[in-house]
């Protein structure tokens, strides 16, 4: 008996090598499922044959997400091209979630088809919570084959997605804290297309009161409209930076302004209406120059909101007050600005000199923003910058290089610190060695936890594309890094902006690939995972 069914066994196993079974991979992707998103891509299942087979069941197995009650809906797609993450070809019909789903369909397959499952949040939902989705099986009229590979999704919001409220593009992000716990989100409205000034575009803000579960609708608190006479397109405001004065509350946003065009010689176009189609952009040739003028240069402003982001002033212009006259160009470095222990309001600002070479710098305010104060460059060859004190009352100023898109050794982020708020800068020691990026702008916040501070960091990790981001911690002051969280793994346009939640929590508001804001938590349990159970291992004050 033994002997025939070897024998069988033989057969069968002879069989299947003569003809093949199908084969499967499953490709895990780590990118974030949204609410207030239709379509979330989650695993992709290769599905390879040999010869015409016909999929009757997919068996899935879902866990997580509150026990599932997070999720709405589940469904699979198809197509024949990886990464496709479009519902070109539904399987079968969406189903509620269970933890053990079967798909059935009856669907031919010719060669290599890719099987993708998408999900549907609720509107509201655990932010801190994670979605596991595995394949466990598919079903052929060749026989049952199983499927190995289990993808796990961290949660958030699809903030803002492009075509919503008709604006076209949504870019630059920048959140903060109030001291009510409201979480102010900023960002550009780009309403005609993507491209960066001049152009149609406002700043738009939504404001959350319930740690970023659900958001107030958009307003727009930095719109010049039709000031001087010109249409929109040619009163942009652009790169927004928003903080909080924590003495006495006051949100401050601050925004750079465009009117009309000055072309590649330096001069400002006459003329100009709905239908002119004059474009040049203030770190482009001679866009913006020396002078105070709005037909000279780009201007800085700023609003701000003393009633927890409810009403906002109408804008200030600090282009006279802080510019120095020779510079081609003094504007708001996007993200969001810090208060120091003493009370001093700091933003990061960037610019241009008097031969228009570009610089990170500093502003800062020690009456409460009624007057402010340009420091002096902290490094060259840089622009978009974030700022933090450090715990011995120094600034660090953390800046995007020109020169490190595709440079391998040598590519880093530019950083200097300083002891006199910008008067003398010094170049940190992992001034361009630390913290790679492709050129894009990036994040750095300080979060107090637990009677000691961590430094936090977002970036595409990558030194040529703007991919893989990645939230990285520091427990000593910035002079060594750690990676903690990959965000998402694709391609996006890559800016970002951090603030703390509660201390428990932090906030990332980032443009990612499933949508151009994307709002999302990550517990301090899991940044401090691997560090030290040892409350040394924060910065102490």
């Amino acid at each position: 008996m033994k002997r025939i069914t070897f024998t069988v066994l033989c057969i069968v196993l002879g069989i299947c090598a003569i003809y093949g079974a199908p084969k499967t991979t499953t490709n895990i992707y780590r990118i974030p499922v949204l609410t207030l998103k239709k379509t979330n891509p989650t695993l992709e299942v290769e599905f390879i044959t040999d010869k015409p087979t016909q999929v009757k069941e997919i068996v899935l197995e879902l866990g997580g997400a509150s026990d599932l009650r997070d999720v709405k809906s589940v469904w699979v797609g198809y197509s024949d091209g990886a990464k496709k993450f479009t519902p070109e070809n539904s399987f079968s019909m969406a189903q509620n979630p269970h933890k053990r789903m079967v798909f059935r369909g009856d669907l031919e397959v010719k060669d290599t088809l890719y099987f993708t499952v998408f999900v549907q949040l609720n509107d509201e939902v655990d932010l801190l919570g994670k979605l596991t989705v595995e394949c466990v099986g598919i079903k052929t009229n060749r026989g049952y084959q199983r499927v190995e590979g289990r993808g796990e999704y961290r949660l958030g919001v699809a903030l803002r997605q492009r075509g919503d409220d008709g604006v076209d593009t949504y870019r630059i992000p920048g959140i903060a804290t109030t001291n009510n716990g409201t979480l102010i989100a900023v960002w550009d409205n780009r309403i005609e297309n993507s491209r960066d000034l001049q152009g149609n575009i406002d700043i738009g803000m939504r404001r959350s009161t319930d740690a970023g579960n659900t958001w107030d609708k958009q307003v727009s608190v930095l719109d010049m409209g039709e000031w001087g006479g010109l249409p929109p397109r040619f009163n942009g405001v652009s790169d927004a930076n928003v903080m909080v004065d924590k003495k006495n509350g006051t949100i401050i946003v601050s925004g750079l302004w465009m009117y009309g065009v000055i072309n590649a010689e330096g001069v400002w176009v006459e003329g100009l209406n709905e239908n002119s189609k004059e474009w040049n952009h203030q770190w482009s040739n001679r866009g913006s120059q020396a002078g105070f003028d709005v037909k000279q240069t780009s201007q800085f402003l700023i609003t701000t909101s003393g009633d927890d982001g409810k009403s906002w002033s109408e804008p200030v212009n600090l282009t006279r007050m802080c510019k120095q006259e020779s510079w081609w160009l003094w504007a708001p470095a996007p993200g969001s600005g810090i208060t120091m222990e003493d009370g001093t309001l700091v933003m990061p600002t960037q610019g241009r000199d008097s031969v228009g070479y570009p610089f990170s710098n500093i502003t800062w305010s020690k009456d409460g923003g009624k007057s402010w104060t340009t420091s002096k460059p902290a490094y060259y060859n840089t622009t978009e910058c974030n700022v933090v004190e450090l715990s011995h009352g120094s600034l660090m100023l953390n800046m995007r290089l020109n020169g490190n898109n595709g440079r391998g050794e040598g590519n880093g982020r530019a950083i200097a610190v300083s002891k006199d708020l910008g008067k003398t800068w010094t170049e940190h020691h992992t001034s361009r060695n630390a913290l790679i990026e492709p050129t894009c702008m990036a994040s750095l916040h300080k979060h107090k936890y637990r009677g000691g501070t961590v430094l936090l960091f977002v970036n595409p990790n990558s030194r040529d594309r703007r991919n893989n981001m990645t939230l990285k911690a520091s427990f000593d002051d910035g002079n060594t890094w750690h990676e903690r969280v990959v965000l998402d793994e694709f391609d996006s346009f890559g800016y970002s902006s951090i603030t703390s939640v509660d201390q428990e929590t932090i906030g990332i508001l980032f443009e990612g690939s499933q949508a151009q804001m994307t709002f999302m938590k990550v517990g301090l349990d899991e940044i401090m995972m691997g560090a030290s159970e040892n409350p040394k291992t924060l910065t102490r004050h």
